[in-house]
């Protein structure tokens, strides 16, 4: 990715409004990373990425500025929530699982790629296995082994034997069942496909801090014991998406996969921890531990300052991983944070609250904005929704001014009110007729709702 910074900010600008300071210093931490790779390694090694910390109210696209940097990149990304850990000891989850998160994804966007560049001969066999479905070669006779008396595992099986006469039917069968298949007359044929089983939700406890250690358990365990596999009935075009998938893996090398999954992430991943105010107090002597403040905060300081992490692709180490940090900070303040952790993010950004202004140009000018949204969903019911620039402009303001008077959420207020706004034409839709909306559209149905400072209060 050697987009310049410059480059990068234009990018975020689709998505994003205002917040200037945010992309300039998210833009730079992304530049640095390629200029990073450019070096040498004895001088790369030395080189660390500047962590950064954002403060800014909710809702005003410190979220979206790090989700929308990882996409631009090409970069894993993952999204925690600091409230979520506990210190060591105590039950929640363990902040290891952070990276082991983050080499999941890794893991997701390898594998994508691998798959995608052996899709031509994975469908060329997976072609095979259809015909061979459709046209099955005639069952084989099963043999006892000894070793069923005691664990009913072991099984040979004995093919009959074929004439010639029958071979040379059943090749031709198959001859013609590719050619149906090839023009897609059999898309809707059934045929029974052995899958491999579900796992077990067993293993799956959220929560509970052993969700990590059950998964390594099974991954540990995965090529020990074996597989149960199922029957299913489908459809053909079913059958190629579930056998596809199937044959792509098998042509792949998993450990060449999972060794650039660790490279990846060590060297490209970004973690977005939230709330990390939430974090920011300190446990009094009198009180006792506080096992979701000053305590996660010190053990998620080796993460960041770098340490190796054991996971199912390997160790990872996170020196090289980028972490955005984010929080409101109205009670605290990142001074309350301890010090170690304060010196892991050198680089702090201000994020604004959103005037009416903004709130504006948020429902007008992305390329996936609110009002091109409301459009498109109606539009597919026959109605033309049309947004006159007084009418944006009346939700904008009072967008800030219910933000000023109740809750700041930013941004997310105007979801709120853009649904009470269209609620009459969302629920019985004038099809084929044009909905203007105008100030005089706005006020008539949001100005009562507005003044009235207690059902603010519940209803925007």
């Amino acid at each position: 990715m050697d987009l310049t910074p410059a480059q990068v900010v234009a990018e975020l600008d689709r998505y994003i409004i205002g917040q200037d300071e945010a992309k300039r210093a998210v833009a730079i931490a992304l530049r640095n990373r390629y200029r990073r790779k450019r070096l040498a390694p004895e001088v790369r090694e030395d080189i660390l990425p500047k962590n950064i910390l954002m403060i800014g109210p909710t809702g005003v696209g410190k979220t979206e500025i790090a989700r929308r940097l990882a996409r631009l990149a090409g970069a894993p990304f993952v999204k925690i929530e600091a409230t979520k850990f506990t210190e060591v000891g105590y039950v929640g989850r363990d902040v290891e699982s952070i990276i082991r998160e983050l080499v999941d994804v890794a893991l997701r966007m390898v594998k994508v790629e691998k798959m995608a560049e052996v899709q031509d001969r994975a469908e060329a066999l997976v072609e095979d296995r259809l015909v061979e479905l459709l046209v099955p070669s005639p069952a084989a006779t099963a043999k006892m082994n000894p070793m069923d008396l005691f664990w009913g595992l072991t099984r040979q099986t004995q093919a009959p034997q074929q004439s010639s006469e029958d071979a040379e039917k059943i090749a031709k069968e198959r001859k013609r069942m590719r050619q149906l298949l090839r023009m897609g007359e059999l898309e809707d044929h059934m045929v029974e496909v052995v899958v491999e089983k579900s796992p077990n939700a067993f293993w799956e406890m959220p929560g509970s801090g052993l969700d990590d250690l059950g998964a390594n358990f099974k991954e540990m365990l995965g090529d020990l014991l074996p597989k149960k596999m199922q029957k299913r009935t489908m459809t053909v075009r079913e059958a190629r998406g579930v056998l596809l998938q199937e044959e792509a893996t098998k042509l792949l090398d998993m450990d060449a996969l999972m060794a650039e999954a660790v490279a990846l992430a060590e060297e490209s991943g970004i973690v977005f921890i939230d709330e990390i105010d939430k974090i920011a107090g300190r446990s009094s002597r009198t009180s006792g531990p506080d096992v979701s403040r000053e305590g996660v905060q010190r053990d998620i300081l080796p993460i960041i300052e770098g340490s190796t992490v054991i996971t199912k692709a390997g160790p990872v180490r996170t020196d090289y991983i980028l972490f955005i940090a984010a929080g409101a900070f109205h009670i605290s303040q990142p001074a309350d944070l301890i010090p170690e952790l304060q010196g892991r993010f050198p680089i702090r950004v201000n994020l604004n609250s959103l005037k009416a202004e903004d709130f504006a140009r948020i429902l007008t000018e992305p390329a996936n904005s609110l009002t091109k949204q409301y459009m498109a969903l109606l539009g597919t019911e026959g109605v033309t929704l049309e947004f006159i620039p007084e009418g944006v402009m009346a939700i904008a303001k009072i967008a800030e001014e219910v933000n000023r008077t109740t809750e700041n959420i930013g941004a997310r207020r105007l979801h709120t009110i853009l649904e009470r706004l269209l609620e009459e034409v969302s629920f019985a839709p004038p099809q084929g007729e044009k909905v203007v909306i105008d100030a005089e559209y706005v006020q008539s149905k949001l100005a009562g709702l507005v003044q009235d400072r207690d059902l603010t209060r519940y209803i925007l």
